[in-house]
């Protein structure tokens, strides 16, 4: 699933494209979030949210091959939020050009008639709410640094300054505290609908996975269900994070200790983080560039 030249172009961009610390404080609370491997279990969380709202999936399923190569989707997501996060203002506004520039060709109608495209901003603040909620919801649970580091509101400064990447895109209207996240997701109840059995069931282990692979995720994908908002929990199909019990305890025993064999092998900071305290002059310059 790596790079087959190794270190993908996008990341040695956030090393030698623009000048400064771009959208976010480097060594805040979005650098401290995006750049834990938390974020995997979180993403997948995310996933189960997402396929909730039926114009999102619509775009997905029909814009997209998701189903046949769900890695290069989701690939495509996380390069979005990690240049965001961690590239100059310059890359990150050329990103989101980009990305604004795809949306506009993802537009249609779904099943029941009801228009769609990516570049409603009431389908991007969905996107927004439903990323926020999961990769927050994963370092509440597994990544214990935050309080020490930033206090116990950290987690409203984190769904505050995250705003600036959706509104780059378009998203308006934005939660700014974990509160008003959680008020606006019920708010939007209404809108969603159960997602089809065999989607759930994708997100558990979607296919390309050798035996090993398809182990690991599944530990990662197990913990992952048990963090959904309890507002969309049972139209995701799964329990939720308001469901509690040996199975939940043992789910995030299990990914944590998955996580933290990840945080041995991959080293104290990821190639986009090097790359961002490299271009601004915090760090050494990695030794892949």
């Amino acid at each position: 699933m790596g790079h087959p030249a190794g270190t993908p172009p996008w990341v040695r961009e956030i090393a030698t494209v623009g000048n400064g610390p771009g959208w976010f404080e480097p060594n805040g609370v979005v650098w401290a979030v995006h750049g834990d491997v938390s974020t995997i279990v979180g993403g997948i969380s995310a996933l189960f949210e997402l396929g909730t709202h039926p114009s999102a999936w619509a775009g997905v399923e029909r814009h997209s091959n998701f189903q046949g190569d769900p890695w290069k989707r989701m690939a495509g997501t996380s390069q979005w939020v990690l240049v965001t996060t961690f590239g100059s203002a310059e890359l990150s506004e050329r990103t989101a050009g980009w990305v604004r520039g795809l949306h506009t060709k993802v537009q249609g109608s779904d099943d029941k008639g009801r228009a769609y495209a990516a570049s409603d901003p009431k389908l991007l603040r969905w996107v927004f709410m439903a990323l926020a909620d999961g990769l927050l919801a994963s370092a509440q649970a597994f990544n214990r640094t935050l309080v020490p580091r930033f206090g116990k509101r950290w987690a409203d400064t984190y769904v505050h300054d995250w705003r600036r990447g959706a509104e780059a895109l378009g998203a308006t209207d934005l939660p700014s505290s974990a509160a008003e996240l959680a008020e606006a997701l019920e708010a939007i109840r209404p809108d969603l609908e159960q997602v089809p059995e065999y989607l759930s069931e994708f997100v558990l282990v979607p296919p390309g996975l050798n035996a090993l692979e398809e182990r690991f995720y599944a530990g990662l994908s197990n913990a992952a269900k048990f963090l959904v908002s309890p507002t969309v929990a049972s139209l995701a199909r799964v329990p939720g994070r308001s469901v509690g019990g040996v199975e939940r305890t043992l789910r995030l025993q299990q990914a944590r200790a998955q996580l933290g064999l990840l945080n041995a092998v991959m080293g104290r900071l990821s190639p986009v983080e090097e790359a961002a305290r490299y271009r601004i002059g915090l760090g050494p310059r990695p030794i892949w560039l």
